[in-house]
């Protein structure tokens, strides 16, 4: 039973992520949830920890992100005629808010949250190793192929065959040779 709230949790989790900027982030309204408080509640907290959360571990989103955001998730909706632009929390980010935050709950949800960027991180190396040995392996049997493609290509295009000239269709007197008769005939290609 256990595990299946795990799975639950990290699946939840790993919905929550999103890609901006170029790093994985989770938006404070949804940490915020996972962690059973108000967002307000828990931006306060933040603000109260300014120094904590430099910009590489926390950002606040552009308007334009934001409306991106708010096209692409329909959870997002209420974000539309909101006054206050969204947090983002890098991966760094999310591992200081344990300091911040000491509920229990909180400590929990952090360790999930933590458990899913290390599995992410592991899943995007894999990921580039396959890349690599799938590289390797085109290198590797391009050579080997090219003298196939290089048959296909000759099937494709076959030399020409030498033609014999053709006689004109109709009716054609004949040379006459010195012993035979001047006959007609029709000569057909």
């Amino acid at each position: 039973m256990k595990t299946n709230i795990k799975m639950i949790i990290t699946e939840r989790i790993e919905q929550k992520i999103f890609h901006i900027r170029g790093k994985k982030v989770m938006l404070d309204k949804d940490l915020a949830e996972l962690y059973s408080v108000p967002t307000y509640r828990f931006n306060e907290q933040v603000k109260r920890n300014k120094s904590r959360f430099p910009n590489d571990f926390m950002f606040r989103l552009s308007r334009r992100e934001t409306a991106e955001l708010i096209a692409n998730c329909d959870r997002f909706k209420m974000l539309k005629h909101s006054s206050h632009l969204p947090f983002a929390f890098t991966e760094q980010g999310v591992a200081m808010l344990s300091s911040i935050l000491n509920s229990e709950r909180a400590i929990t949800i952090n360790i999930h949250i933590m458990r899913v960027f290390t599995h992410l991180r592991e899943l995007m190396i894999r990921h580039k190793d396959l890349e690599q040995r799938i590289d390797a392996l085109e290198k590797k049997y391009d050579r080997k192929f090219k003298n196939i493609f290089e048959a296909i290509r000759q099937l494709l295009d076959p030399p020409p065959i030498p033609t014999k000239p053709k006689l004109p269709i109709g009716f054609h007197t004949l040379q006459k040779k010195p012993e035979e008769k001047t006959t007609l005939t029709q000569k057909r290609c």
